[in-house]
This record gives C-alpha cells, sequence and structure tokens, in this order.
C-alpha cells in the first residue's frame, strides 16, 4: 500500500471513475491517506461521486507521472465516516478544512477493499500488487 500511496503522493491530481447506470463517469481527485493500515479517500455526500459509489461501490483510478509512469487502482468502496477518520483527513490535507471539519454531517471518507494496483511505465514494464 505504501507505493501506491507515495505514487498518489508523489502524482497529486488522479483520476477517479465510477459509473452512474452504465455510463462511466470520470473527474479529478487529490485526496488520499492511510489510516489504521488502509488506503482513504474523501469526498462530500452531496457530490454525484458519493451517490454513485453508494449505488455501485466499485471504482478505478488512473494517474500518471512526469516520466510516464503510470498506476491503475482499482476496488471497492467502504464508506467509514467518523470523528477520527475526518480528523485524521484534515491533519493530512489541512486545505480540506476549508470545505469540512470533523462536526460537520458532508464530510465522507471511504477505504478501498479488495484493491489491485498496476503499475506500468513507457518500456512495457508493468507490476500488479495486491493490496490488503
Amino acid at each position: 500500500m505504501h507505493e501506491v500511496l507515495q505514487f498518489l503522493k508523489d502524482n497529486p491530481t488522479f483520476y477517479f471513475a465510477t459509473v452512474e447506470g452504465n455510463v462511466p463517469k470520470v473527474r479529478p481527485f487529490g485526496f488520499a491517506m492511510e489510516y489504521e493500515g488502509k488506503l482513504y479517500f474523501g469526498t462530500s455526500n452531496r457530490k454525484d461521486v458519493y451517490k454513485q459509489l453508494k449505488a455501485n461501490p466499485h471504482f478505478e483510478i488512473s494517474t500518471t507521472s512526469k516520466d510516464g509512469e503510470w498506476l491503475r487502482l482499482s476496488g471497492t468502496a467502504v464508506f467509514h465516516t467518523t470523528r477520527q477518520t475526518k480528523q485524521a483527513a484534515l491533519e493530512v490535507m489541512p486545505t480540506l478544512s476549508k470545505m469540512y471539519s470533523v462536526d460537520d454531517d458532508i464530510f465522507e471518507l471511504f477505504y478501498i477493499e479488495n484493491a489491485v494496483a498496476t503499475f506500468r511505465d513507457t518500456k512495457g514494464t508493468s507490476k500488479t500488487v495486491n493490496l490488503k
């Protein structure tokens, strides 16, 4: 997991894909953290991405480095929003406090379960990692 999180930190705009019905939806994301051994992401429960994940928790992330290496990460969203997860997220990315607080009712956090990460480079080298 550390390698995946580091790649996401090094390439802080990553693209998060869900589906709505049978239509794919992709948007930029920029927050990821490790909390209690799990890879977490966050959103607002007022956004379509939240509704899409509640209806179908499968998602995929993709991002590319300046060197042309890229990551594809797929898995299932498990929502786990507590005061503690919110506090951890705000500590990891203080700019989130412009939108959320530990006491609000819109900030949602979820971790990835059944995660598979694939790293590739411009030479065609590929490495697949199953995250716990």
